[in-house]
C-alpha cells in the first residue's frame, strides 16, 4: 500500500527505450498502485525533444505535484527535461533507476540523439538507484551522473539493469525508497 505522501501526489512512470514490459516493476506498480505511465509516441526510435515535450504536457495536465519514477533512458529524460522546462516547480521529487551510459561507443544508434548526457543539477529532490553489474552503465559512471544531478545514490548490488529480468517482482524495497524520498521532499 502506498503512503499518504504518494497518494496526495501524482506518480508518473517514465519507462526507458522500448517501454517496460509486463514483468517490469514499473508495469507492476502501475497495476498495483494506479501510478500513471507517460506514453511516448515512439518507444523504438526515441527523440529526446519529443519525449521532453510529452513530459511537459503531462506535468502541466494536472495541478497536483508530480513525482517522477524513471527507469533507464527515462532518467535521461528527467535530466534533459529539468534543464529546459519552465515547469520544474511542479515536480516534487524524482527516482532515477538504472541510468544508462548513452555516451558509450557500443550504444545502439537509436540512442545517439540522447548525447551528450545532460549533467545539470536537478531542481528537486532525487535519488539514483544503481546496480553493480548493469550491462548498460558502469557503476562508476552511474555514480558520476548521480553526483552531477545532485542525487542521493543507492547501490543495490548485483541487480542487472534493474528491470523485468532482474527478478524484483513488485519491488517493495524500491517502493520504500520512493516513499522515503517523497517524505523527505515534503519537509
Amino acid at each position: 500500500m502506498t503512503n499518504a505522501s504518494l497518494r496526495s501526489s501524482r506518480v508518473l512512470l517514465l519507462p526507458g527505450w522500448q517501454d517496460s514490459g509486463a514483468a517490469h516493476w514499473q508495469s507492476r506498480w502501475e497495476a498495483l498502485h494506479g501510478f500513471t505511465r507517460v506514453q511516448q509516441d515512439d518507444w523504438h526510435w526515441p527523440r529526446r525533444g519529443d519525449w521532453m515535450a510529452r513530459l511537459d504536457d503531462v506535468v502541466l495536465a494536472d495541478a497536483r505535484p508530480a513525482v517522477l519514477v524513471a527507469h533507464s533512458l527515462g532518467c535521461h529524460l528527467v535530466a534533459a527535461w529539468a534543464a529546459h522546462s519552465r515547469h520544474t516547480e511542479r515536480v516534487m521529487a524524482a527516482m532515477l533507476v538504472a541510468p544508462p551510459d548513452t555516451e558509450r561507443a557500443d550504444m545502439p544508434p537509436q540512442l545517439f540523439n540522447w548525447r551528450p548526457v545532460v549533467r545539470r543539477r536537478l531542481p528537486f529532490a532525487s535519488v539514483a538507484v544503481l546496480s553493480d553489474d548493469d550491462a548498460f552503465c558502469a557503476v562508476s559512471q552511474g555514480r558520476g551522473m548521480a553526483a552531477d544531478w545532485g542525487s542521493e545514490c543507492v547501490d543495490l548490488g548485483a541487480c542487472g539493469h534493474i528491470n523485468g529480468d532482474s527478478g524484483l517482482g513488485d519491488w517493495p524495497e524500491g517502493l520504500a525508497l520512493l516513499q522515503s524520498l517523497v517524505g523527505r521532499a515534503k519537509r
